[in-house]
């Protein structure tokens, strides 16, 4: 699985103009099920996304995790995280896992990181979303599941 993480101060996620998920302190998370990705890479993400410290201590180094900061995640599916640019002017996507794959482990992931203690707000699985943020930092990272041969 892949996934986008941004550090922010707040996020929301609407659609149609109304507001379905919104967080404060924490990480907006852009996930993405790829071919061949398991429940274990659902998994495994979420523990890495969980323990990574990118959240400022008391001497404003990177060195506590969301949980450590009693942050929150607002957990968004984004296919076009499998976007291959190698060829032409059009990303294809076609390493992105069929859409009742890619739904059970995007829930999946959900369910994992609010099993590591991280309140979780969500957009909704291949909705039209408009996603509002302010990214704290700016902290932008790009992280794949640890077993991931993609």
């Amino acid at each position: 699985m892949r996934a986008l993480l941004q550090r922010v101060s707040q996020a929301s996620v609407q659609i149609e103009g109304a507001t379905i998920g919104e967080i404060g302190h924490g990480l907006l998370i852009f996930v993405c099920a790829m071919q061949g990705d398991t429940e274990s890479d659902a998994d495994a993400l979420a523990a890495k996304i969980a323990k990574l410290r990118i959240f400022r201590d008391e001497d404003g180094r990177m060195n506590k995790s969301v949980t450590d900061v009693n942050g929150a995640a607002l957990i968004v599916s984004q296919f076009t995280l499998a976007a291959d640019t190698s060829r032409g002017n059009r990303p294809g996507f076609s390493q992105a896992a069929a859409p009742e794959d890619g739904n059970r482990l995007y829930l999946r992931f959900i369910g994992a990181m609010s099993d590591l203690n991280c309140p979780v707000a969500t957009g909704r699985f291949g909705a039209d979303m408009a996603v509002h943020l302010v990214n704290d930092g700016p902290v932008t990272i790009w992280i794949e599941s640890p077993n991931s041969s993609k």
